[in-house]
């Protein structure tokens, strides 16, 4: 009998290594930790320079849709940096940022976007081709960042993390409806 339940035991821990993935060894634990970290840093940074490249945006869109949806999105952008810094005090880490290259990239493209169309649809249209890329990177950056925070048993920021992704989502599809809805038909005249 002691078999049994021997045997008992090892499979229902079998069965919840499975259903909790791989049960990763201390060090490559450690490991994911410290990208995990690095990478919030580095969204971190995005979400505050984006605090300032929106503005830019604003100022050149000319569809009162398009201002209207970026200038939304500029305040849940400065709730998604407050919100990062709940993340990174939920696990006992201080807020900090590291440049995001791939952020700077994008935000240098929607400038020449800008600078080399007329004001305009044209010009609207790049601009929501410019945030597009951008929702894109951070939907990629939030959705890994959440999955690492559940791996490594961090609820609270992965709840914080989920939150933020599905704001994300939604201005991007935001972005979407109005393009598909006149802008790049008025741009193509």
């Amino acid at each position: 009998m002691k078999n049994t339940n021997s045997k008992s035991s090892q499979n229902g821990t079998q069965k919840n290594e499975k259903q909790n993935g791989v049960k990763a060894k201390p060090d490559a634990a450690e490991g994911l930790r410290k990208l995990f970290v690095d990478e919030l840093k580095d969204i971190y940074w995005a979400e505050k320079a984006l605090t300032k490249a929106i503005p830019k945006m604003i100022k050149n869109a000319t569809a009162e849709e398009l201002v209207e949806a970026l200038t939304g999105h500029l305040e849940v952008t400065k709730e998604h940096v407050a919100r990062l810094e709940k993340v990174f005090s939920s696990i006992s880490e201080k807020a900090a940022a590291k440049k995001c290259e791939a952020m700077e990239g994008l935000m240098k493209e929607a400038e020449e976007i800008m600078q080399q169309t007329k004001k305009g649809m044209v010009r609207d249209a790049g601009i929501i081709l410019a945030g597009q890329k951008v929702e894109h990177y951070e939907i990629a950056t939030y959705g890994t960042l959440c999955t690492f925070a559940k791996t490594l048993d961090e609820n609270d920021a992965a709840s914080l993390l989920h939150e933020t992704l599905e704001e994300e989502k939604e201005a991007d599809a935001k972005l979407t409806q109005i393009a598909e809805s006149f802008i790049n038909a008025e741009a193509a005249r």
